[in-house]
């Protein structure tokens, strides 16, 4: 392939004007397109969105005529490099994803590659049929992808590979000709070997090439000879020509009398990765839903080898999947708050140890089916001296376990420095019957070189994922990264493996694929890849003439990187490392379909710039590689930034558990530091200051506000958007109300339990009603409520990124509040922004001396929500105080409270009136996300995110259903979204005293 430098930009620009979609080749989005989620890391030339088949047919003519590749390429998740590359990037995650048909009745779908795997189901559900192959990045991998790669997932032991279930596609060959690629006869393959013009098209080169490869005897010989045994279920070494060879043009009469395989090339594109032709549209075999009933009986065992060798028994009770989650992976879930929610059914062994667990997937039509099952297995484990813990689990339960062991890869980055768990020999399957002892052997040549690894997937079809922990910035880490690769395929040859199983060859093992099917073989591969792709502009480098293994890879050796002086803390590691923690798994790409709040701009968008991996990967790379003495100083960093909305989803569905909310305040601190703060964030900053002083003649500040005409006058010019209304001020202040009222007000009773109330800027300003009624059920209750001296929360200051003054501020409340607030007379908050900066941000932003004293009042600050669900359990709260009147509420999560605390606290004291019905709107982010919906540049983002899921939602409900929020932002946003008034879940409890 050409260099860049032989592609003038002038040629781009040209190409950019003929295309329908879009074409970048600005260094933003080329960064944002070097990597993938495997090791490696390659510049493209430019990165191309095509909206038609016309546009891909113009970027294969230019290619072409350009010498230079197209990599295609759709969610991005690959683990061996297939998607990086030096040419274009061909994105079609964001245009192709219509589902053309779904025919029920023979049971088919037809898709484009864009469809994302989860979502095909949640389209094919209703019809009771199901894309059986699933993995672990269902959520957000796409068709096109799992078709590249040949995926296979947990479920493999039943339903194979995606291979098994691709029954024709459509696709775009090197020669920009269209060709459909399906199920023919043996008839029809052969008409396709001859032309009475004698003008052979590229189709009918490729039909006469795969004839003359697979008719040959002595290649016959060799490809049965070399390729991995047939009993490894997961074969993804090279093409597929030992799954052609067995078709009835070859084979007509198999072994054992089975019927012959009709002829079909789709069984070489999957697993081609890109390589042979442009994929277009997919057509799948589709089945009926699995079984009814899902159990899962979790065995606890004390060493890998027991878990292996009892997964040959688990298989004699065909069971739907056999996972493996071995202690390292449990070990990481106890670090991640989401996570280790799931782990509750794990029981550590005699010694205090994680176990090694077996998931065996028992489910059939009814629960007694799967009891009477687990219970023969359970027997047969417990005759057989296996394992000692064997938990059978059913209904919500089973998706928290699915939810952990698929988290598997992005729990394995939380390791804090630089070593990291590596894909490097991650994919390798044997036969089931052989992995105990390959797994021996495996662990040996390991402990050779003074390294363990991470097990965990697919026991069941015998490929788990193996993870060896390796330093990939030093030229130690790069030689073990060989070391082990070499090694470890010499073992899988040995076997008689597959290097690959599900993740493919990429150009991390198309260097061992001569090693792993003989020369001969892989020359036939190359034969195959110049027939298809005559002029090597289709991902070249991948499976065939793949560069160095070693090459290409992300840290580069012994990379000098300055060190960071930061304004927060972060445990253990640097700003750098905690950025790096990214490992590009994409869980930030699903979509509101799939339910959570991460990422919310990217829901909206659609745009791979818009994710949390795009802003952990651009600052990954400022830092690392950044010319500047200042590096967080790039325009790059800024731009992908700029629509992130801070709302903490990422910390707490992250499986890695990437903050980039922390990330981005860090980041517009060292870049006011360079270029000062701009007015419009310096007055959002000093929200509180602003509004004390319109609070001395709040009529006028109204008389503007409540004007349309004036409200937009104002709004513009200081930078909000002129159709956002904006929050009104009270004839008092909540701090003004408890100071006048407390001259006139009994004292309380002597058995009233103390609490302190957290007057956050945004309650005593604006909300100051629900403030009242807040402090109001409280002392209903039987509590004394005391606003004690402090500071403003520094929320606003935080969002904008002025860490210096929220600094200030977090010490100034910790000075005020350390010695009154404890377990017995806690910190009561009633807007969750403001009382969670002291558990998420204070503690990381104090000086060194106060973080013990900011870490015990981070413990004792409590949401009003959470304090009366705590205050319920203790049994001094009941429901006796409370109507009787039905009601249902419909309640949206505020967007931190999800990530650093929970929804059920809120969930559980609005359930206390005892015929409350409380229903949680399956709602992300609102979109308001403090100051950033209200600023004319996001406004319309803003709005689009609220109608993904929550503003559907609450036009829905009658007028008689409760909306809930307990944010300040949400329910201004519910307001200008739906029109519909929100309450406070305080001021709901207010409304339910009798």
């Amino acid at each position: 392939m050409a260099p860049h430098s032989s592609v003038e930009n002038s040629d781009l620009q040209l190409l950019a004007t003929q295309l329908t979609g879009d074409l970048y080749d600005d260094n933003t989005m080329r960064t944002l397109y070097a990597t993938d989620a495997s090791a490696y890391r390659e510049m493209p030339l430019a990165v191309a969105i095509p909206k038609t088949l016309d546009d891909i047919k113009k970027l294969i003519a230019y290619a072409t005529s350009h010498k230079i590749s197209l990599v295609p390429r759709t969610a991005g998740t690959s683990l061996a490099g297939q998607v990086v590359g030096s040419g274009i990037i061909v994105d079609t995650s964001k245009h192709f994803t219509r589902i053309l048909e779904i025919n029920a009745e023979e049971r088919y779908v037809r898709v484009e590659p864009g469809v994302i795997r989860d979502e095909l189901n949640m389209a094919l559900k209703p019809y009771g049929l199901y894309f059986g192959p699933e993995t672990s990045t269902a959520n957000r991998a796409m068709i096109g992808g799992m078709v590249g790669n040949n995926s296979c997932g947990s479920n493999s032991v039943v339903y194979g590979s995606t291979r098994e279930h691709l029954l024709e596609v459509k696709a775009i060959l090197a020669d920009g000709s269209e060709v459909t690629f399906g199920t023919e006869s043996t008839a029809d393959f052969k008409n396709k070997l001859s032309d009475s013009t004698g003008k052979l098209s590229l189709a009918d080169k490729i039909y006469s090439k795969t004839f003359e490869i697979l008719s040959n005897p002595a290649n016959q010989v060799e490809i049965r000879k070399e390729f991995p045994k047939r009993s490894v279920e997961r074969r993804n070494t090279g093409y597929a020509l030992d799954m052609l060879l067995e078709t009835e043009p070859f084979t007509p009469f198999p072994e054992n009398d089975v019927k012959p395989v009709p002829f079909n090339m789709c069984k070489l594109i999957a697993g081609s990765e890109g390589t042979l032709c442009f994929l277009t549209e997919i057509k799948l075999n589709i089945i009926p839903l699995p079984p009814t009933t899902q159990g899962l009986l979790c065995a606890h065992f004390t060493s890998i080898d027991e878990a292996l060798r009892a997964t040959i028994l688990a298989l004699k009770y065909k069971p739907q999947a056999v996972e493996l989650i071995d202690n390292y992976v449990l070990e990481c879930a106890a670090m991640n708050k989401e996570q280790k929610a799931n782990a509750f059914f794990v029981r550590n062994t005699e010694a205090g140890e994680y176990p090694a667990i077996l998931v065996v997937d028992l489910s059939r039509e009814t629960k007694e089916e799967v009891e009477a099952l687990a219970e023969a297995l359970r027997n047969d484990f417990i005759e057989s001296g296996m394992g000692y813990h064997y938990p059978l689990l059913f209904g919500d339960d089973t998706k928290k376990i699915w939810t952990l062991r698929k988290a598997g890869l992005g729990l394995l980055s939380n390791l804090p420095g630089d070593e990291k768990a590596v894909a490097v020999i991650e994919d390798t399957a044997v036969d089931v019957y052989d992995q105990p002892q390959y797994i021996i052997e495996f662990n040996d040549i390991l402990k050779k070189h003074g390294m363990s690894a991470v097990h965990y997937a697919h026991a069941g079809s015998g490929e788990l994922h193996l993870r060896p922990i390796i330093n990939l910035k030093t030229k130690e880490g790069h030689q073990q990264f060989r070391t082990i690769a070499e090694e470890i395929a010499t073992l899988v040859k040995k076997f008689k493996g597959s290097l690959s199983g599900e993740h493919g060859d990429g150009r991390l093992r198309g260097e061992f694929i001569p090693q792993m099917v003989g020369q001969h073989n892989y020359e036939l591969f190359k034969e195959i890849k110049r027939t298809w792709d005559p002029y090597n502009i289709l991902n070249p480098g991948k499976i065939v003439d793949t560069p160095p293994m070693d090459s290409f890879l992300r840290y580069e050796a012994d990379h000098i990187v300055p060190e960071f002086k930061t304004y927060f803390r972060f445990k253990d590691q640097t700003i750098l490392q905690h950025a790096e923690q990214c490992n590009g798994s994409g869980d930030c790409r699903k979509t509101e379909m799939s339910g959570g709040t991460m990422c919310p701009s990217f829901m909206a968008t659609r745009n791979e710039k818009d994710t949390t991996r795009a802003r952990a990967n651009i600052l990954r790379e400022m830092l690392t590689n950044s010319p500047k003495e200042n590096r967080f100083d790039n325009k790059e960093i800024k731009e992908v930034y700029d629509l992130c909305l801070a709302c903490k989803g990422c910390k707490g569905e992250c499986p890695s558990n990437v903050d980039v909310a922390k990330l981005k305040m860090e980041f517009l601190q060292h870049y006011h530091d360079e270029h000062g703060v701009p007015l419009r964030s310096w007055l959002i900053g000093n929200f509180s200051k602003m509004n004390g002083l319109a609070s001395y003649v709040p009529w006028a500040y109204n008389l503007i506000y409540k004007n349309a005409p004036l409200r937009k006058i104002a709004n513009s010019i200081v930078g909000f958007h002129p159709e956002r209304t904006m929050p009104l001020l009270k004839n008092t202040t909540l701090r003004a109300w408890y100071d006048k009222r407390a001259k006139t007000k009994k004292p309380a009773s002597p058995s009233a339990r103390q609490v302190y109330l957290f007057c956050d800027e945004f309650t005593n300003f604006n909300d100051v009603e629900i403030g009242i009624k807040a402090i109001t059920v409280l002392e209903k209750l039987g509590y004394e409520v005391i606003i004690p001296k402090h500071a403003t929360s520094g929320r606003p200051q935080l969002s904008k990124g002025l860490l210096k003054d929220a600094k200030k501020i977090a010490e100034e409340n910790i000075r005020l509040l350390k010695d009154i607030i404890s377990h017995d007379t806690p910190l009561i908050g009633i807007e969750p922004s403001a009382i969670l900066t002291f558990r998420d941000e204070y503690p990381d932003l104090v000086r060194e001396d106060m973080v013990e004293d900011a870490k015990k009042l981070a413990l004792n600050a409590l949401q009003f929500d959470e304090f009366v669900s705590r205050e319920i359990e203790l049994k001094r709260i009941s429901k006796d105080s409370f109507s009787k009147e039905k009601r249902v509420i419909k309640l949206h999560g505020h967007c931190q409270q999800k990530a650093i605390s929970s929804m059920i606290p809120t969930k559980r004291m609005l359930s206390l009136p005892e015929n409350y019905t409380v229903q949680l709107i399956p709602s992300g982010c609102c979109g308001m996300a403090g100051s950033f919906g209200y600023e004319k540049e996001h406004y319309d983002i803003s709005m689009q995110i609220g109608e993904l899921v929550l503003f559907p939602a609450v036009r829905k409900q009658g007028d008689d259903v409760i909306i809930a929020a307990p944010g300040t932002s949400c329910r201004h946003q519910i307001h200008d979204g739906t029109g519909r008034k929100a309450m406070h879940p305080a001021e709901i409890l207010f409304e339910a005293l009798v």
